[in-house]
């Protein structure tokens, strides 16, 4: 079924809830937002599927429950690095720039490139996206085809850089410690050692512990959008 993205705009109107919409207000997003819960959103996704034009449409549109359907229907390996560029600066929400932004970067083409230059970026909800879209990479990505030196060198650096970071930077870069400590094997002691340098990441540490545990250390994912 071909749907325009104001022809879903009218029906996220319709399905929006006034007590999800607070709750998401409560959790960094910002207005223009409907309060439509993920599992109406993807309703709507089995509906119109993978479809690029679409997501940037949806996108464009700035209200959250559309974006945030955006990341949903698109096509990521058609992004562009224009495209994705557009998406991380004018991602308003925290979701949105933990979850969309790097959701449709990680599954593309483009991910490793702009992930590495956007955690360089001094904007908070930028270098959040870095970080998610090389969390993101990893979980998706075989070993064999991962830069694991690079990722290393990542890992190394963050100890020192973790105590300067605002809240939702460092939180990202703790996710990233424990990402690398889950899907790739060959730096889960690397990653735990972390801890050591750092009470900071001691989270992490029981994190990929727990993982360790049950035996899921180095399984990766095929999508990691929910």
């Amino acid at each position: 079924m071909v749907m325009t993205a104001e022809e879903i705009l009218e029906k996220l109107k319709l399905l929006g809830q006034d007590g999800y919409k607070r709750t998401l207000l409560n959790h960094g997003v910002v207005e223009p937002v409907f309060g439509v819960k993920i599992e109406e959103l993807k309703k709507i996704q089995k509906v119109v599927k993978r479809n690029y034009q679409l997501a940037l449409d949806l996108y464009e549109t700035g209200v959250y429950d559309a974006m945030y359907l955006a990341g949903l229907v698109a096509d990521d390996k058609a992004m562009t690095k224009p495209d994705l560029q557009h998406w991380v600066s004018h991602a308003k929400s925290e979701p949105i720039s933990l979850y969309t932004v790097p959701w449709v970067a990680a599954q593309g083409l483009h991910g490793w490139e702009l992930g590495l230059e956007w955690i360089e970026s001094p904007q908070p909800s930028v270098a959040v996206s870095g970080w998610a879209t090389l969390s993101g990479l990893v979980a998706l990505t075989d070993d064999e085809n991962l830069d694991i030196d690079a990722l290393r060198s990542l890992l190394l650096r963050i100890p020192a850089l973790l105590p300067q970071q605002p809240r939702q930077v460092s939180s990202a870069m703790n996710s990233f410690v424990i990402a690398i400590g889950s899907y790739v094997s060959a730096l889960t002691q690397p990653a735990l050692d972390m801890n050591e340098q750092t009470e900071l990441l001691t989270k992490a540490s029981d994190a990929i512990r727990k993982i360790e545990q049950r035996g899921g250390i180095g399984k990766k994912r095929k999508t990691i959008k929910c």
